[in-house]
């Protein structure tokens, strides 16, 4: 049962200090200069986590042909900028990684 509380305070804490930011945003005019850097920081983020994924294999920097997941990644990202679909892009990057798994 302790499991269970640590999980509800942690979760409670976690919640609360991420919220408070966004109730901190809402009073505060930040800068115009800061506003513009903020929108890239999603992007930056979502890259750190993407990029090794597709670029490490077995712990090894895989960057030719023969990695399936930096192939897959590539379609994606192709059918994301055409598209701007969040679901066809992840179907299309997973079925384009499931193909190219089996055939290479």
């Amino acid at each position: 049962m302790n499991i269970w509380i640590i999980m509800v305070v942690l979760g409670t804490l976690t919640f609360l200090t991420r919220f408070s930011f966004i109730l901190l945003l809402e009073k505060i005019n930040l800068p115009r200069p800061l506003q513009r850097t903020l929108r890239f920081v999603p992007i930056a983020v979502l890259s750190a986590i993407i990029a090794p994924e597709l670029l490490f294999t077995n712990g090894s920097f895989i960057t030719t042909l023969a990695n399936p997941r930096l192939l897959a990644g590539l379609v994606a990202t192709l059918v994301a900028f055409r598209t701007r679909n969040v679901l066809v892009t992840i179907a299309a990057g997973m079925a384009a990684f499931w193909i190219l798994k089996i055939w290479l």
